[in-house]
């Protein structure tokens, strides 16, 4: 690549029909050496997005390549926040592969813990959806991050986990205090879910939960002296 980087008609940053600069092919393959010899060039741009807005950050933080994240990071040009088409951010597609690594070092920059797809769906939401507890864990155990924010449908992560059958994610979410009968726009709560998929454990949870949250909510008897 060097050779073909000293020719005078070798352009570092030409991209192909589909908007993939050498750059952004580099970033999502993982070739971290290679990341780093580009970002060396001036007239490389480190955020430049394909056709379908995916930046070579985004395209190494799905595929789960810390060295390359945190590489193109060392870039201030580079917006960690930035949307594709879908309203991705790269933030919310490491939590699909369940890559925690990635997701830890994005926290560590400016990045919206909560900023929603084009559905809706917060990191959190996409992290419960695949199934990926470590992430769950991780974004949870952040007091920046809404653990009760709806889909466009109203759905929340609660409803997600409880319509998955994933017991220790529910009780995760419980633990942070969340509602465990709130409803989407169509009526269906978090109990309709599991119990309509046939995940009997997680019924059990939430009826449990739902009980302790009513007793919370009654108000104590006011008591009179018989004087009064």
């Amino acid at each position: 690549m060097k050779t073909l980087l000293g020719w005078d008609d070798v352009s570092p940053d030409k991209p192909d029909r589909y908007g993939r600069t050498p750059l952004w092919c580099a970033a999502e393959n993982g070739h971290e050496i290679m990341v780093k010899t580009l970002l060396g060039l001036e007239d490389v741009d480190p955020d430049k997005p394909d056709i379908y807005g995916q930046t070579p950050l985004l395209c190494a933080a799905v595929n789960g390549y810390e060295g390359v994240v945190k590489t193109l990071l060392e870039r201030h040009i580079v917006n960690p926040d930035k949307q594709d088409m879908y309203s991705q951010t790269p933030l919310w597609c490491a939590p699909a592969g369940g890559h925690e690594g990635v997701v830890q070092t994005l926290l560590e920059h400016e990045v919206n813990h909560d900023k929603q797809d084009e559905h809706g769906r917060t990191p959190l939401w996409c992290a419960i959806l695949n199934r990926h507890q470590g992430v769950v864990n991780i974004l949870l155990g952040r007091s920046d991050v809404d653990p009760e924010k709806p889909d466009i449908d109203g759905r929340t992560p609660l409803a997600c986990a409880a319509r998955n059958g994933d017991e220790e994610i529910v009780e995760m979410l419980l633990r942070r205090v969340v509602s465990p009968s709130k409803p989407s726009q169509f009526g269906e709560t978090p109990l309709w879910w599991a119990d309509s998929n046939g995940h009997s454990n997680v019924v059990k949870i939430l009826l449990s939960a739902t009980t302790s949250a009513q007793t919370n909510q009654i108000p104590m008897a006011e008591h009179h002296s018989d004087g009064l």
